[in-house]
């Protein structure tokens, strides 16, 4: 019995499970989620009508992959915008590492959604910039860009000095050391954190309908706008949420076993 619900290891991150042990775990975690959501809902006075909805499936999907491909394109140009601020603050130049700090603690001390609105409204619109899905992508890539850059500086700084010197040691160039020594070890160490934020950048996507993005939030609140239906919309809207964000802390636990 025990062998079925107990993992006999201490650091279970390659834990071992049976195949039986997973389906009988599996099935009793459903049951008990089952249970636990049929008998909040059961004692709530609210006539679910999911039919009201239904219609609206398509403007659903747009939005899904509009938040989809927002996301991903935000976390590239964050990672481009987070390599740059890294590199700032690594160097020897102390107006770089000034900037650097500063930038970073104005983006991760304020909330994504002043920022949000003041860019848009207010740098974007000086700028001449009034394409809101560029704009939209920008702001999410220099938001992420601050804690992409703390996770990546925090990565490269948790390898061992030995490795540098060593490296410079047997004749590599600065660019060669990093390439081949220090960014493969900094890898495994930052793989946990950068897919908590791409999930981050996910969630905060729906931030976006601020500024009439038709993202899978706006466009939940434009059918809820239709139907009246807030229940039956955003619980398909959480859901969606979880498909998108479930296989990124899926694919990330495959990577680092991979490294391991």
């Amino acid at each position: 019995m025990n062998n079925i619900f107990l993992v006999h290891n201490k650091f279970n991150e390659h834990k071992k499970i049976t195949l039986k042990a997973y389906m009988v775990n599996a099935f009793l975690l459903v049951f008990l989620l089952f249970l636990f959501f049929y008998l909040s809902f059961l004692s709530a006075s609210y006539n679910f009508d999911f039919m009201a909805i239904y219609e609206y499936k398509d403007k659903m999907m747009q939005g899904f992959f509009t938040s989809f491909f927002i996301s991903i394109l935000s976390l590239i140009v964050g990672v481009i915008f987070a390599l740059v601020l890294c590199y700032m603050s690594l160097c020897k130049i102390v107006l770089f590492n000034m900037f650097a700090r500063v930038f970073i603690e104005l983006v991760r001390g304020t909330p994504l959604l002043v920022q949000i609105l003041l860019i848009y409204y207010i740098f974007a619109d000086n700028l001449g910039l009034d394409n809101r899905y560029v704009c939209g992508v920008l702001i999410l890539a220099l938001f992420a860009s601050a804690y992409i850059c703390e996770i990546l500086r925090a990565g490269i700084l948790s390898v061992d000095k030995m490795q540098y010197e060593s490296a410079k040691a047997l004749g590599l160039s600065e660019f060669e050391i990093y390439k081949s020594v220090i960014f493969p070890q900094a890898l495994k160490n930052i793989l946990a954190p950068l897919s908590g934020q791409l999930s981050n950048l996910i969630k905060d996507s729906s931030l976006l309908s601020v500024i009439a993005i038709s993202e899978l939030t706006q466009n939940a609140q434009e059918i809820n706008a239709f139907t009246f239906s807030t229940l039956e919309i955003y619980i398909p809207l959480a859901l969606c949420y979880l498909v998108l964000t479930l296989p990124i802390s899926m694919f990330s636990r495959k990577l680092e076993k991979s490294f391991s």
